[in-house]
């Protein structure tokens, strides 16, 4: 299992949990839609992030290694679904925030279903697509050079959030991925040190829903 699909995991568990959040959710509840609106906020930004890296970094590389122009335009296409679902997810969340009431909240879901399934399709075909050249080109340079330019995208802070959130309900064998591609210490350090933020604002979200 790539990092790649690790990252995508992370995706799709919290998905998931917005919509079972969302379809809870009390009406009235302030403390419950701010606790949700900091769990988007970090969703938000390691969504739009991920999709930066991949026109910066990750697609002139998959070009490198054999991946089709006209897969890397589809993968386009998607994304530029995804971005106007995850702005209208994003106008939704921040509505729920200020009103906390039901209706809001079924607004958000329906909004969240829709970006569910845009995501997911992408993420599908994206690993259809690239996972069997990534298995197969561990040591291409274009790879190695790839991993490097994402490792240095971050600082400490970022890094600890990221990997704190990645490793928040993942699998077994997810984590075992993880933790095959950073150092076992420097995953330690960056979680424990600089994940503070997001093990206090954002995992007790999920705690006790059954996505963490």
């Amino acid at each position: 299992m790539s990092m790649n699909k690790v990252i995508h995991a992370a995706f799709r568990r919290d998905l998931d949990r917005f919509l079972g959040a969302l379809s809870r959710f009390p009406d009235g509840d302030a403390s419950r839609a701010q606790a949700l609106g900091r769990a988007w906020d970090n969703f938000d930004f390691q969504l739009t992030k991920h999709h930066e890296g991949e026109h910066e970094i990750a697609w002139p590389a998959l070009r490198a290694m054999g991946v089709a122009d006209t897969s890397i335009s589809t993968f386009d296409d998607e994304h530029g679904r995804m971005a106007a679902d995850l702005a209208a997810a994003r106008g939704a969340m921040e509505q729920l925030g200020r009103t906390a009431t039901r209706g809001d909240a079924d607004a958000a879901a329906a909004a969240m279903a829709q970006l569910e399934a845009s995501t997911v399709t992408h993420l599908d075909h994206e690993e259809q697509e690239t996972e069997p050249v990534l298995a197969a080109n561990p040591d291409h340079p274009a790879y190695k050079q790839m991993s490097k330019q994402f490792s240095r995208r971050s600082g400490p802070a970022a890094a600890g959030t990221f990997f704190a959130w990645m490793d928040d309900g993942a699998s077994a064998e997810e984590r075992a991925a993880l933790r095959s591609s950073v150092p076992g210490p420097v995953l330690t350090i960056l979680t424990a040190l600089f994940g503070r933020r997001y093990r206090k604002d954002v995992a007790p979200v999920w705690a006790g829903t059954g996505g963490s």
